[in-house]
């Protein structure tokens, strides 16, 4: 069984991906996989190699995306953004200290992250459940910093890690470097 690394979410994490009936898929496919999180959209980092030592999937690859994916994924940022609006005006309106950075809906419409700088007090928490009714997703709360600070994965940070999907390509650890922040390893 051949493996695929594929960067996927909107901080784009990187894992090892088995493709569905045996299909290499070329560098830069876009595909619909099914990572830890739920379905969400991909783009292909590596061919499969034997040489990359991967023993283990971190999930599949389910299929290129097609024309409808395209569609429901135009239609998902679409929400993304409104959803994005609602809160921070929920947050400004009830005069939350919370820095909102990002949200980010799955593909299967399921999941939908709202990224804030740093801990968000409780009222943050109670505003997010409430658009998560409004959006029919079940929300999950994410720490940016904790994301920056881990980055995107091993070697993340370090200058071998660059060209091979980490610090120079992924989102991640561009928003670390534009934000100023410098990790530590």
């Amino acid at each position: 069984m051949g493996f695929h690394l594929v960067r996927y979410g909107l901080l784009g994490h990187v894992g090892s991906f088995s493709a569905a009936e045996a299909v290499r898929y070329p560098r830069r496919s876009r595909v619909v996989v099914r990572s830890p999180r739920g379905l969400e959209v991909g783009e292909v980092v590596a061919e499969a190699d034997n040489a990359l030592g991967i023993h283990q999937a971190d999930g599949a690859i389910l299929r290129r995306m097609s024309v409808q994916d395209d569609l429901l994924e135009a239609r998902l940022q679409a929400k993304r953004h409104e959803a994005f609006d609602a809160c921070q005006r929920l947050l400004d309106e009830a005069a939350v200290p919370a820095a909102l950075v990002d949200v980010e809906h799955l593909f299967d419409g399921e999941g939908l992250f709202f990224y804030f700088l740093g801990e968000p007090p409780q009222q943050a928490a109670d505003i997010t459940r409430r658009l998560a009714e409004t959006y029919e997703a079940a929300v999950e709360f994410r720490k940016f910093a904790e994301t920056l600070s881990e980055g995107c994965g091993p070697g993340c940070g370090t200058e071998e890690a660059k060209g091979q999907g980490g610090c120079a390509s992924c989102t991640s650890c561009a928003v670390a470097s534009a934000c100023g922040t410098k990790k530590q390893r």
